[in-house]
């Protein structure tokens, strides 16, 4: 693809409009719609680098000129271009033509410069009259005007814009629509436009009300005694969300804390120090019960955690950075932050009513509420992001890829990690 497809792809998922009009040139576009602006009442802003745009200047069109990039702009306005050429904006045109322009394959007069042509212009009023009265000018510059003037005719015709192409757009139906997050994420990708990515998401606020969103969180900490009841509670073939707490080693591992997510984002947050030993061992065959399916993001690190206490993960039908990783491998991040934003559109962050979080949350038992809260929203979106990447593996006919191979091989690397690699001290020394 070329530059200019790229840069139409990326401007459809910003939302901006591109326009093109055959036999038209963009600034006969551009004066068309501020020309249309202007007459319904808009205040008009014109950014561009081609100086033919002065001619469109009035009390309610401006032109944005770049001095410097577009770190400084040269704001014309009526008063600026006289100051700046000693013209007005409406005899712009007949200047250019005399002085000509390089950039625009437009010659200019062998020894008339801006000077000049200012001075005939002012002295005349315009470029017709000057050459109705061309015989008046004299000298060596008079001569080079009559020589050229053929040219500087042809100047003026191509330096006038064209005011009112007809064009199926309007200004009011050019605004800005909402800007596709989850395009310009595999648009960028492709491009690897790493830090420009993260320096648009910084800058433009996203108009899809979606984004706002957060999570449904509810539950709170295990009550004594509950866990085989409340697991009991939901569907055999039900999958759950898991979030594990640990050190994340494959050598001394530990699970310091849990949370399971039903479905309907209900949840348990589990404190793996004081679990009493029915608990413990409710857990332990849920956990370890292939048939109770389980959805867990980088699901290794977790089986590392658990074994560290004795119990075995089986039944995981997802791991939500490996199925990100299988639908688009080349995406900047596979956080579960950023995989929520990109396939749910939502925030990594609860929108429970106050009233109903953590409701069943014993204030006297020292929990850190928002620990409580953190692990369930986790495992709450864990649940919600493995079934929407399990609609986009079967899209792409890549679900037998997760279940037949990478699951199986992430549960053998996580074997080999643990037994680790005997080293024959004796020999190395």
């Amino acid at each position: 693809r070329g530059q200019i497809d790229i840069t139409k792809e990326v401007l459809n998922a910003l939302g901006i409009t591109v326009l093109a009009e055959p036999g038209y040139e963009a600034d006969d576009l551009i004066a068309t719609l501020a020309t249309q602006g202007e007459q319904s009442g808009y205040r008009v802003l014109v950014v561009t680098g081609d100086r033919d745009a002065l001619q469109l200047v009035s009390p309610d069109v401006t032109v944005l000129y770049p001095r410097k990039g577009v770190s400084e702009l040269t704001r014309f306005t009526p008063d600026a271009v006289v100051e700046k050429y000693g013209l007005t904006p409406a005899q712009y045109p007949d200047f250019a033509a005399l002085r000509g322009d390089p950039s625009d394959n437009l010659p200019g007069i062998p020894g008339v410069g801006e000077k000049t042509a200012t001075k005939w212009i002012a002295e005349f009023g315009s470029l017709q009259a000057l050459v109705d009265n061309v015989e008046a000018v004299k000298g060596k510059v008079g001569d080079a005007l009559r020589d050229n003037l053929s040219s500087v005719v042809l100047n003026r015709d191509l330096t006038e814009l064209v005011k009112d192409v007809p064009l199926a757009q309007t200004p009011d139906t050019l605004r800005m629509q909402p800007w596709d997050r989850d395009h310009i994420h595999r648009l960028f990708d492709d491009l690897e436009f790493r830090v420009l990515r993260d320096r648009l998401f910084d800058t433009l606020a996203s108009a899809d009300p979606e984004v706002d969103q957060g999570f449904d969180v509810r539950g709170g900490a295990l009550e004594a005694g509950e866990l085989a009841s409340w697991l009991a509670g939901h569907g055999p073939g039900e999958r759950f969300g898991l979030a594990v707490v640990g050190t994340h080693l494959a050598f001394d591992a530990d699970a310091t804390a849990l949370a399971i997510a039903a479905a309907d984002g209900d949840g348990r947050y589990l404190d793996t120090a004081t679990l009493i030993p029915a608990d413990e061992a409710a857990l332990a065959a849920w956990l370890a019960d292939p048939e109770r399916p389980k959805a867990l993001h980088e699901a290794k690190l977790a089986m590392h955690d658990l074994e560290g206490r004795g119990w075995t993960l089986r039944g995981v039908t997802s791991d939500t950075a490996l199925a990100a990783y299988l639908v688009r491998p080349g995406q900047r991040s596979f956080a579960l932050d950023d995989l929520s934003l990109r396939y749910l559109r939502r925030e990594l962050r609860a929108d429970t009513p106050e009233q109903q979080q953590l409701s069943l949350l014993d204030d006297d038992e020292g929990v850190d509420d928002q620990a409580v809260q953190t692990l369930i929203l986790r495992a709450s979106a864990v649940v919600d992001l493995a079934a929407a990447l399990d609609e986009e593996l079967a899209r792409i006919d890549s679900s037998a890829l997760l279940t037949n191979m990478e699951l199986p091989v992430q549960r053998a690397l996580a074997k080999m990690e643990t037994a680790g690699i005997a080293v024959d001290l004796a020999r190395l020394t």
